[in-house]
């Protein structure tokens, strides 16, 4: 049994105005669904000047949860973090902005992610 249901991978630190606003619609969706979601703006102490507690929160979490879903900014460098340990895990991955996550040609990241959520 899982601690959480959903890890949401996402931007954090830099993350605009709108971007707080989608994810957090996302998250009450989920929840008033009765679904337990990990989202490390509220759910990992962000107070950390090097990152690396940060890092081992958010992996633990991520073990810890049934899924990952995923915010994706391209921009997010704790996002390419979350998303290394979470195919590690070989974790279920589901796109929450597929509008925003266009294939690409040839080989690149967000192709990865595409074919990732399809499995």
């Amino acid at each position: 049994m899982y601690l959480y249901d959903v890890f949401l991978i996402c931007p954090v630190r830099e993350a605009s105005e709108e971007q707080k606003e989608r994810m957090i619609g996302y998250i009450s969706k989920l929840e008033n669904w009765g679904l337990k979601v990990y989202y490390p703006a509220r759910d990992t102490n962000q107070e950390d000047h090097i990152g690396y507690r940060i890092c081992t929160d958010n992996a633990n979490a991520i073990q810890n949860s049934d899924e990952v879903h995923i915010f994706f900014d391209p921009n997010s460098k704790g996002t390419i973090f979350d998303l290394g340990v979470a195919f590690a895990l070989k974790k279920k991955l589901v796109i929450v902005n597929p509008e925003e996550v266009k294939p690409t040609e040839g080989k690149s990241f967000t192709n990865m992610i595409i074919e990732w959520s399809k499995q």
